[in-house]
């Protein structure tokens, strides 16, 4: 018996991206061992980035450029409206890509396998962050999974997210049914890991990484690595702009989940450990929620 070749699509989500997207296409475009076929959104850009891609497409019958000219104003509205308008039906395997990484030749064949012998509904992984003075770290996301963390965090750099295909199905169907809610939600990795995990699917963080995570002034979301990133990350808690997150994947979820949650304070206090997968992040939260400022 012949094994199929399974095939991918690529949903790239693309912003003023001319400085990288052409060496980000060749890595997706080389993939060992999958039909690949990647479906463009772009949001409304002041550089050369459609008209690149318009050409590529016409060139390239493994791409295709979306209807172009909407301002999304971040990569999830982009991502979501990727998610809602294609037709990834006839694929195997759903994956998401940004503009700006270089993906391993095997990234997919990897995670496809992975997928298949574990019986897995989503997969991510460990990534190699790299900055352009030729700095490199690894980006550690493999930490056990927690009872809650789904609720408090992604699963890795949505870059790295591949979704079987019937599962991902769902979540386009959740998608347009909660549109405007899920809209809200301004981290599309964190809302589809929540979503998948709530429904009691299987997903595997990997500690293989595959792909080099790109590192510039210009990332929307970036390693969560040194003392800015604490700072960061604090202001984030002091805000509320976390704690609001949280709340809306919550005002989503809870109730089909199969684990609802409270953000009542004595809650979060007796479950902290079962919030975050790290240990010093989980560590790091009940400081924030005993002190009020969570």
């Amino acid at each position: 018996m012949i094994n199929k070749t399974p095939s991918a699509v690529v949903l790239l989500s693309a912003y003023n991206g001319m400085e990288w997207i052409e060496q980000q296409i060749v890595s997706i475009l080389s993939q060992k061992g999958v039909f690949i076929k990647i479906f463009i959104s772009i949001d409304l850009s002041s550089d050369r980035t459609y008209e690149w891609c318009q050409d590529l497409a016409r060139k390239d019958v493994r791409v295709e450029v979306l209807t172009y000219g909407e301002r999304f104003g971040g990569a999830a509205k982009n991502f979501f409206r990727l998610i809602r308008d294609v037709d990834f039906s006839r694929f195997d395997y759903i994956s998401l890509s940004d503009q700006d990484d270089i993906w391993d030749s095997d990234k997919l064949h990897h995670a496809i396998r992975t997928i298949e012998q574990d019986d897995l509904d989503g997969y991510s992984s460990n990534v190699i962050a790299f900055w352009n003075n030729g700095k490199e770290e690894l980006v550690k996301k493999s930490f056990p999974q927690k009872k809650f963390d789904y609720f408090f965090e992604a699963a890795a750099p949505g870059c790295t997210y591949v979704l079987k295909q019937q599962s991902a199905q769902k979540f386009q169907k959740f998608l347009i049914k909660n549109w405007t809610k899920v809209n809200l939600v301004e981290l599309h990795d964190w809302m589809i890991y929540a979503y998948f995990r709530s429904q009691g699917m299987r997903w595997k963080i990997d500690n293989k990484p595959l792909m080099r995570y790109r590192q510039h002034q210009h990332n929307q979301v970036g390693i969560n690595y040194g003392l800015k990133a604490y700072l960061i990350r604090f202001n984030k808690i002091k805000t509320k702009w976390y704690r609001n997150e949280v709340q809306k994947i919550i005002n989503l979820l809870n109730g089909s989940s199969e684990q609802d949650i409270s953000l009542k304070r004595l809650f979060l206090i007796k479950n902290f450990w079962h919030l975050r997968r790290r240990p010093r992040d989980a560590i790091f939260l009940l400081f924030m929620i005993i002190l009020q400022i969570f």
